[in-house]
């Protein structure tokens, strides 16, 4: 690992994604454990801090900013222990990548937005009312972006028109077939919506931020 990668991973902000979320589910973990004394946490951080589509559609919320805070929050709270990893995960991985191209405010940026848009789509597409939790949308914005991006690059090279279409097509079809691996693989318990969203936030993002990646990748 190069100096480069290894100073992604402590950038502030990757970590507070990782600390935060990490300290989130070990809590609700030592509470199923029993060694809390607080049995319901879970239930009672899935009731207040998870994405639900039926605070949109006329249910009652718990507190009276909780249909727009959920927007946010959704991103903190994960399914288990696994769900976990494999998202702090792929963020470290992912993470390092985009904060090397346009530095840690375009990480937030793109991150943030994911979010967003994840929550957003997950709310026009789902037919479900069941909590949606876990930071995968934002992660799939951060693919999104560095997809764009590498897009943008190898179309501005001279590359062969195969190489060129290959970078469309290989990226894409392997996050399809992720999310229908994740789809089936976790009986139909993946929000392939808020995957789908997240992804193209963080394109529009990137479009954006596509004259800003020499300025801003030395913060």
């Amino acid at each position: 690992m190069d100096d480069d990668a290894k100073s992604g991973i402590w950038s502030p902000v990757i970590l507070f994604f990782l600390l935060s979320s990490t300290f989130v589910e070990l809590t609700l973990q030592l509470a199923d454990a029993g060694l809390l004394g607080m049995p319901r946490l879970r239930i009672l951080t899935y009731q207040n801090a998870a994405f639900w589509p039926g605070l949109l559609h006329g249910w009652i919320p718990n507190y009276a900013a909780q249909p727009f805070t959920m927007f946010l929050t959704y991103a903190f709270v994960h399914g288990g222990l696994m769900h976990l990893i494999f998202n702090m995960v792929t963020l470290v991985s992912l993470g390092v990548a985009v904060i090397r191209d346009v530095g840690q405010i375009g990480f937030l940026i793109v991150y943030a937005v994911s979010t967003l848009t994840g929550a957003l789509v997950f709310v026009v597409f789902t037919t479900s009312f069941q909590p949606m939790v876990g930071a995968s949308g934002a992660l799939f914005g951060l693919a999104g972006a560095l997809v764009w991006w590498n897009i943008v690059y190898t179309f501005q090279t001279d590359a062969t028109i195969a190489v060129k279409a290959a970078s469309v097509i290989w990226p894409v079809t392997v996050l399809i077939l992720l999310n229908v691996f994740m789809y089936y693989g976790f009986d139909k318990n993946v929000a392939w919506e808020t995957h789908l969203g997240g992804f193209v936030g963080g394109v529009l993002v990137a479009l954006f931020y596509r004259d800003h990646l020499v300025e801003d990748a030395g913060e």
